[in-house]
């Protein structure tokens, strides 16, 4: 997989900013999408904190490692999928994270028999689709598109 498109294309949907933030569910966050957790050092300071650039490009580049990981975790056959499809699969596992990115269970079948418009399907039966509309929409365009060759 082009780790460096992955990059690209998280950047891009996620956006970045240099404080604290509350993400789309009201999770604090910074950075590129980086959900704050309780071993680092910015858990429990007030929205608006900044956070320095060196900070936010090094969690960044921990995030993409985890999601390619995680990625590796959830697809027996990771290695073997398109580029294409592992970027729509890292994209959404960074999105969601791999609790709520585990439980996509029909569409993570659908992707391992390479069914992309089951999996197509099965991304727009679920909250996540409605929760960041544009971005779902533009992935599960992608993966339509890895049907019809």
């Amino acid at each position: 997989m082009n780790v460096d498109k992955l990059r690209e294309e998280l950047a891009a949907d996620e956006g970045c900013k240099f404080e604290i933030y509350l993400d789309h569910l009201g999770l604090p966050t910074f950075g590129i999408g980086h959900l704050i957790r309780e071993h680092d050092p910015e858990h429990g300071k007030p929205i608006g904190t900044e956070v320095s650039d060196e900070r936010v490009r090094q969690v960044f580049a921990l995030d993409v490692l985890v999601t390619v990981e995680d990625c590796h975790r959830l697809f027996k056959n990771w290695d073997d999928l398109p580029d294409e499809a592992q970027l729509v699969c890292a994209n959404m596992a960074f999105n969601l994270g791999y609790p709520r990115f585990s439980k996509f269970v029909n569409f993570r079948a659908a992707i391992e028999v390479q069914d992309w418009l089951k999996a197509a399907d099965e991304a727009v039966d679920s909250r996540w689709h409605d929760q960041v509309p544009n971005r779902a929409k533009r992935l599960v365009q992608r993966l339509r598109g890895l049907a019809n060759g």
